[in-house]
């Protein structure tokens, strides 16, 4: 028997429908801020609040007033608990504070410097708010070296070039010295170069500084102090860098081109950049006569003759007639460039090979085709470890064979144009410089190098308040390394926690420190320097502001109340189960 509708079910379905408009529709209303929660203070402890007029003491007043009874965090480059200890951080990051502190429904204070590094990444409802409290620093003059660049590795008779960034920002105090400025560099108390420069009246301005490697006291790891003189300024600490430079007795690798290309260009400038080596480059311009590729002076036959015999790494590009004469029997790359069938040849997923496991990870579907190879003819046993095809058809002709027989090791190369993944970068660039990488660490091991570094500094200087980054480049990356450090003081042993992608930091004072593994091999040097971006003075990113008021309200959507959900879920199963009892569909 079927029963008829009744009021409880018309209203059960009522109420079911209006809750499920609502939550379509979804209205928004305004309801109170929640404003008798307690403050949250984020007191800016980045370098800047104790640099040149620094407004730190101000600041920790003004932080100890604003709580009143709340919370104090201190924020940098992270969010960290509250103590009046001086500022640290090399950078001031609010957003990650503000995202942090996003969770607190009292009120949230920012007492700042104003120079605010991430200011456009702060989310503009938690910058509204906020309320921002700005101290400025007083206006000075300062001078400073933005940062050096130059090759990282040479050997004792080639000639070290610098670029030197330097500048000056501020208000200018009539000048002080400005005629007098000079860039010297130096190691420890010895001063070995100087040169007279110009400041400019705002901004930077780069300067070439040329030395010979011979002005080194001796070869291996050495500190280079480059430094802004005869400048009298209200900021001393911003007025030198620091340059790590490793000096060999000689080129571990030589690369001769004939004639000179492309080729040749972009390979020694991945080689160097991967393999950490001091690289030379040796061109014929012209039958019989070589330059030195940097310099451009001539060079002798016979001095390229022994630069080659010397070396570790030898590699041969362009005509055969004209660098086979160099050819040795292991550690050579072999280059041909003649004979080279012209077309679009696209590479292969490498086959297996013993270096076909450090080229994991390429993208050889987004690598720009080679614009020709070589056919090889030579011995038999050899490995294949690239080849490529004629427009993706046809039979796969070798790119990339080595050959490796009772210690003696060769690669040869038949592409042509390979140049081209290094002058895309992206994903080709980073094609490029693995396979650079992997033929340069297997011919070295070829000549009794010694196994590679497990791990090591990604970057050799680091700026007051910066983390020293280190990578790991072994087979699996441990949970911890113990390195010993040494500096002025007595040795310090530290601990590298490598997280999943085989990256540690280190944070360390200022100085420059020798560092080794106790149970390895690797060993280097790297600096903190006294630099730092936080000492120049920086327009204000942020200004002050009230942020919401304490009675503020804040508008709510019905989505957001989750009792809207359950009562319309409620009445439909509720309905359903009245209908079943009373008979009805």
């Amino acid at each position: 028997m079927r029963r008829r509708l009744t009021l409880e079910l018309a209203l059960l379905r009522a109420v079911a429908l209006g809750a499920l408009l609502l939550l379509l529709v979804n209205p928004v209303r305004s309801r109170p801020g929640g404003a008798s929660a307690p403050p949250l203070v984020l007191l800016d402890a980045s370098l800047s609040m104790a640099g040149a007029h620094g407004v730190w003491r101000a600041a920790l007043d003004s932080a100890r007033r604003l709580a009143a009874g709340g919370r104090i965090w201190r924020f940098g480059d992270a969010v960290t608990a509250f103590d009046t200890a001086a500022p640290g951080a090399g950078r001031s990051r609010l957003a990650p504070a503000l995202a942090a502190a996003a969770g607190r429904s009292g009120p949230i204070i920012v007492v700042t410097d104003g120079a605010i590094n991430d200011s456009a990444d702060v989310p503009d409802d938690l910058r509204r708010r906020s309320r921002i409290v700005v101290l400025p620093r007083a206006a000075f003059f300062d001078a400073f070296v933005a940062s050096v660049a130059g090759p990282r590795h040479v050997a004792v008779g080639d000639t070290v070039r610098l670029r030197v960034a330097y500048g000056m920002a501020g208000t200018e105090e009539g000048g002080r010295g400005k005629g007098n400025a000079a860039i010297v560099v130096g190691v420890g108390e010895r001063r070995l170069v100087s040169q007279p420069v110009t400041l400019p009246d705002s901004g930077t301005l780069v300067t070439e500084i040329t030395l010979p490697a011979s002005l080194l006291p001796l070869p291996g790891l050495q500190a280079l102090e480059v430094r802004l003189s005869g400048v009298a300024d209200s900021e001393p600490r911003d007025d030198a860098r620091w340059f790590v430079l490793d000096v060999s007795p000689q080129p571990t690798a030589v690369v001769l081109a004939s004639p000179p290309g492309w080729e040749a260009r972009f390979f020694t400038k991945a080689l160097a950049d991967v393999a950490r080596v001091p690289v030379r480059l040796f061109v014929e311009t012209e039958p019989g006569r070589w330059r030195d590729a940097v310099t451009l002076a001539p060079v002798s036959v016979e001095a390229v003759r022994r630069a080659a015999a010397g070396a570790r790494l030898v590699a041969l590009l362009g005509a055969p007639d004209r660098v086979a004469p160099f050819r040795r029997p292991t550690g050579v790359v072999w280059w041909p460039a003649a004979g080279a069938s012209t077309g679009d040849w696209y590479v292969d997923p490498p086959p297996a090979s013993p270096l076909a496991g450090t080229l994991a990870g390429v993208a050889w579907d987004s690598l720009p085709p080679a614009t020709g190879v070589t056919e090889l003819s030579g011995p038999a046993d050899v490995s294949v470890l690239l080849t490529a095809r004629l427009a993706r058809r046809g039979p796969a002709r070798p790119l990339v064979v080595v050959r490796d027989s009772a210690g003696m090791r060769a690669v040869t190369v038949a592409g042509a144009g390979l140049w081209r993944w290094g002058f895309r970068g992206g994903a080709a660039g980073e094609a490029y410089r693995a396979l650079v990488a992997a033929v340069a660490d297997w011919l070295l091991a070829a000549r009794g190098a010694e196994s590679r570094e497990r791990f090591g500094p990604v970057t050799l200087e680091a700026a007051h308040g910066m983390p020293l980054e280190w990578r790991w480049s072994g087979r699996a990356a441990p949970p911890s390394v113990q390195v010993t450090l040494e500096s002025r003081s007595a040795p310090v042993i530290h601990t590298l926690r490598f997280d999943a992608d085989g990256r540690a930091e280190l944070q360390l004072p200022p100085g420059v420190y020798h560092w080794r593994a106790p149970d390895g091999q690797e060993r280097g040097v790297v600096v903190v320097e006294h630099y730092s971006d936080e000492w120049r003075p920086a327009p204000a990113s942020v200004s002050t502001q009230s942020g919401e008021p304490a009675g503020s309200r804040r508008d709510v959507a019905a989505r957001d109340q989750w009792w809207l959900f359950a009562l319309a879920l409620a009445a439909f199963v509720g309905e359903w189960v009245w209908r079943r009892r009373q008979g009805l569909p």
